[in-house]
């Protein structure tokens, strides 16, 4: 999820667990436990943006990692914040649930969480969340202001915070129960328009939890359309796109290739540019697909410019966005 979700998160985790001792200070140590993992940001001002692509959510968002750091930051804390009445086990308790919060909420998001790191490189993505999630950040948000301007002593303190974590829990309950219903209506919808596939997944598309973005992998390319919740036909519109991988050849031995193509899962396509050959990721979606299913795709790598690969996860997430894009966005998610 996006920073401002994990410190609205940790700052409820800070007052619900240790509110009645720190008194305020408990939302802010609450913040920073929440955005420890997100440490890993300090890799980008010495890897490359493949290498990067990689270190984000990676060891820092990892089982072992959140072991590792938890006795330590309680120690420090216990340690610097004295006196107190609060016992070490209480301190590790408070550190491991924003921790633990944060990389469980990171994986249901299509970036995906090294978990297992350093032990295996598979990331964990149930693909529930889109990262910018209004209806699941909204609630926090308003619990973190309500923290903030509520005296410490206030009897509505612990139950601003217990919201602020149990509607955010209700949603992501929500958005497993849409992505099951949307799984089920893929398979059948594809057995019935005999669109075999080896591999696919689905995910939400921007900002919302209600319109998915559907994707069928074959041999030799993928068959791409989109879903809502409240869809009435029984059938999607597919486009497809060819995986291209010959255009690769001449690039093959390239590390920065390897590093993508393990970051992709296998779901990447290649095209060229003019004289650019782009590496596209497809678990990120188009660039308003739901209107042009031909778009380009919101990731897209320059394999020939590797150097003009900045905020490469970003930059094609809001491209071409405008007015008529969002109504287009919410009549589509209206259904068809």
């Amino acid at each position: 999820m996006d920073s401002i979700t994990h410190i609205a998160l940790g700052a409820c985790v800070g007052e619900a667990i240790l509110g009645k001792q720190l008194g305020k200070r408990a939302m802010l140590l609450g913040a920073i436990a929440q955005s420890v993992p997100d440490v890993d940001f300090l890799a980008a001002f010495w890897l490359n943006a493949a290498s990067n692509l990689l270190a984000h959510r990676g060891f820092t968002h990892s089982i072992f990692f959140a072991i590792l750091i938890t006795p330590l930051l309680a120690l420090l804390a216990e340690r610097w914040h004295r006196p107190h009445n609060i016992s070490t086990r209480r301190w590790m308790i408070f550190f491991a649930t924003g921790i633990f919060i944060h990389i469980f909420v990171d994986a249901f998001n299509v970036y995906g969480v090294g978990w297992l790191e350093p032990f295996s490189h598979y990331r964990i993505a149930f693909n529930t969340l889109y990262v910018a999630e209004p209806f699941f950040s909204i609630v926090p948000g308003i619990a973190l202001a309500a923290l903030l301007i509520l005296h410490k002593k206030s009897n509505r303190r612990k139950g601003w915070a217990k919201t602020g974590l149990i509607i955010p829990l209700l949603y992501l309950l929500f958005s497993i129960f849409n992505k099951v219903s949307i799984d089920a209506s893929v398979r059948s919808i594809a057995k019935k328009q005999h669109v075999t596939y080896t591999g696919a997944f689905t995910t939400p598309t921007l900002l919302n939890n209600f319109l998915w973005y559907v994707v069928l992998q074959n041999d030799s390319g993928y068959n791409i359309g989109y879903r809502s919740v409240f869809d009435k036909k029984d059938s999607i519109d597919f486009t497809f796109f060819p995986t291209n991988k010959n255009l690769l050849q001449p690039v093959a031995d390239h590390e920065d290739l390897q590093r993508l193509i393990r970051f992709s899962q296998e779901y990447y396509t290649v095209e060229k540019w003019q004289d650019t050959l782009v590496f596209n990721d497809l678990r990120f979606g188009q660039e308003i697909g739901w209107q042009n299913p031909g778009a380009r795709f919101a990731f897209h790598y320059y394999l020939s410019h590797p150097n003009d690969n900045e905020l490469v996860v970003q930059r094609g997430r809001f491209a071409r966005w405008n007015y008529n894009a969002m109504l287009s966005l919410l009549k589509r998610i209206g259904g068809e």
